[in-house]
């Protein structure tokens, strides 16, 4: 089995997108197939003993979810269903899509949702990614000084998201071995 499991939450498929780039990225034999969120429950997760975990932020700042218009239940549904899990020594990395210049003080603000319930259960978190290169005025997902994940922005700064990927794996595959 994979020694990573990566989930995604998504509507229009640009999360998904990213997620597929990173298990290409780390391979068969590292990771495996990413799994929207919305066909996942507790238990898959649990067979990992690292996550790498993908969000887009909807509006204002919010979680993907039928509240926020979209098709199929996501990460809204599904972070209720952690309450009481026990993720003591799994690691966990997040990644989040924003649009820092529609969104400048809501910027890839569903990061620290995720972030804040897995760390609530236990939960390590690796991956923090430095603010620099960005031009938002506030996001959530910023807790002392750095982004509690790898913030990307498809629509702005599509042409900079390989290189910040390859970065945060790297850093990543450091942190799980």
């Amino acid at each position: 089995m994979a020694k990573v499991g990566i989930f995604f939450g998504t509507d229009t498929g640009n999360t998904r997108r990213v997620a597929k780039d990173i298990a290409t990225a780390l391979g068969s034999a590292i990771a495996a197939k990413p799994v929207n969120v919305r066909n996942a429950n507790v238990t898959d997760m649990l067979a990992y003993d690292t996550l790498i975990l993908g969000t887009p932020t909807y509006g204002e700042g919010l979680l993907p979810g039928l509240s926020t218009g979209n098709a199929t239940e996501s990460w809204e549904e599904f972070l209720p269903t952690l309450a009481g899990q026990d993720f003591t020594g799994k690691k966990v990395a997040i990644y989040g899509l924003g649009n820092q210049k529609s969104y400048p003080t809501e910027f890839v603000d569903a990061v620290f949702y995720l972030y804040e319930q897995f760390r609530q259960c236990g939960a390590t978190i690796i991956g923090k990614w430095a603010t620099e290169g960005y031009n938002f005025q506030a996001s959530r997902a910023v807790v002392d000084g750095h982004f509690v994940g790898l913030a990307l922005d498809q629509e702005n700064q599509k042409d900079l998201t390989p290189d910040r990927l390859e970065a945060w794996l790297k850093m990543l595959a450091k942190a799980w071995d």
